[in-house]
């Protein structure tokens, strides 16, 4: 039996339940002072996805509904791609920063949320101006190859900027790293730091990816060509094979990844580079490194194509003789182009090592418990869940090109030495005439 008082007792225990599980947080949003840490994560940082379903769309189940919308938008991603390659190495140059940019925010806008970091100072601000410093140290060396010239030529004023980019950059770190000395804040200390790490691991990821991938693209716009769009083709044949055909799951961080549309995807990408290699193969706009030309100020990609590009006689194992009799074939040797073999190995890569990537960056957001990255891309999310695999391919595709595919570049070397002063291009001239006279190549 319960007596009035011991309900009213109920009641009032109740309301003050009520009133501690609805209390707000405090205005800055972090847990006392004295008691900061890492705070728990209880829902996510960022916004849910945006409604981009247009109306005539819904009437379809929300399965086909992101198939459609994912399909268009991935198109129309394609098609921007193709006339960027067409634009030059320069845009694709631009484009990459940009992508780099928009990936950082990304990231970074995560750990300002998930640290409730809106009364730190000057994190945002610090996390941008470190990007600019790392920026500026990894692609001086790069202004310094491919514009040294028309800067030494029309822009000397800004010569000492290329020169001395290493000190200079480092100089600039230096103060970005002493500001954030100057910025801790009592009883914040583990939280400004782990921001601070949150940033240079951002740094890691998105710069120095960025960068190897523009070297590759100055080396040839085939090879990144063929890289980028194996992950393209990859991702989304493994999302067709999966749509229609995946029953078996592939891994826990990702319980949409099925092992019907991994394996789908392996084959189909495979296919897909070894042909499309074939059709790039002989476009020497396409497979010649950039150069710059002072007289148009322009990059042109003329030259004499390697032997990578030529075709090629192979004789075929035994086993492939024998699997292509077995099919009515009588073959014992191929004529191919170098490159296509070169393109299947680089198109393994992204079928079997490029989805890691994407399950990095699944693993990441499970552990904070968002959806996506961002909101840009409707059908896809933020910039960084459509290139999260795009990063570990510029690694392998940088060390594959200037292990494998690297060669000589007289025209890069000529300019180097334009940019000597006249007497070490003296020295230079003396020192390779005496070298060919005494190799019989000229006569004096």
């Amino acid at each position: 039996m319960s007596s009035p008082a011991m309900s009213e007792l109920r009641h009032r225990d109740g309301q003050a339940t009520d009133k501690t599980n609805d209390e707000p947080p405090t205005s800055s949003g972090c847990v006392p002072p004295e008691t900061v840490g890492i705070p728990q994560i209880n829902e996510p940082p960022i916004p849910a996805q945006k409604d981009h379903v247009p109306t005539i769309l819904k009437r379809l189940p929300q399965r086909w509904q992101n198939w459609v919308i994912r399909g268009f938008f991935s198109m129309l991603l394609i098609l921007g791609f193709v006339l960027i390659i067409w634009m030059g190495p320069v845009a694709l140059t631009l484009l990459v920063l940009l992508i780099e940019m928009m990936c950082f925010h990304e990231i970074i806008s995560i750990g300002y949320a998930v640290y409730r970091s809106k009364d730190l100072p000057w994190f945002r601000s610090l996390s941008w101006y470190f990007l600019l410093c790392a920026n500026y140290f990894v692609y001086g060396q790069s202004l310094k190859d491919y514009f040294g010239i028309v800067l030494h030529r029309d822009f000397e004023f800004l010569q000492f900027l290329i020169d001395y980019y290493r000190f200079i950059s480092f100089i600039l770190y230096i103060f970005g790293f002493i500001f954030f000395v100057l910025s801790l804040v009592k009883n914040y200390y583990l939280v400004q730091f782990t921001l601070f790490g949150w940033t240079h691991i951002g740094l890691l990821i998105v710069v120095s990816q960025s960068n190897l991938l523009t070297q590759t693209m100055f080396e040839g716009l085939i090879w990144f060509i063929i890289s980028t769009l194996s992950v393209i083709c990859n991702d989304i044949m493994a999302y067709m094979f999966g749509f229609f055909f995946g029953r078996t799951s592939l891994i826990k961080l990702s319980p949409k990844k099925t092992w019907e549309g991994f394996i789908g995807a392996l084959f189909s990408t495979l296919v897909f580079a070894f042909f499309f290699a074939a059709i790039l193969a002989p476009h020497p706009y396409l497979t010649c490194p950039a150069m710059f030309d002072s007289e148009s100020h322009s990059f042109v990609m003329r030259c004499t194509p390697s032997s990578t590009f030529h075709l090629k006689e192979y004789h075929l194992p035994m086993i492939l003789k024998d699997a292509f009799g077995i099919l009515g074939f009588q073959l014992s040797t191929v004529t191919l182009y170098p490159a296509q073999l070169h393109a299947v190995v680089i198109a393994a890569f992204a079928s079997l090592v490029g989805p890691f990537g994407g399950f990095f960056a699944s693993g990441f957001k499970r552990a904070f418990k968002i959806k996506d990255f961002g909101d840009v891309i409707p059908g896809h999310g933020g910039i960084m869940d459509r290139f999260d695999c795009q990063f570990i391919m510029a690694s392998f595709l940088y060390v594959y090109i200037f292990t494998f595919l690297k060669t000589a570049n007289p025209q890069k070397l000529i300019q180097q030495l334009f940019q000597l002063p006249v007497e070490d291009q003296m020295t230079v001239y003396n020192s390779l005439q005496e070298h060919l006279v005494k190799s019989g190549a000229i006569e004096l």
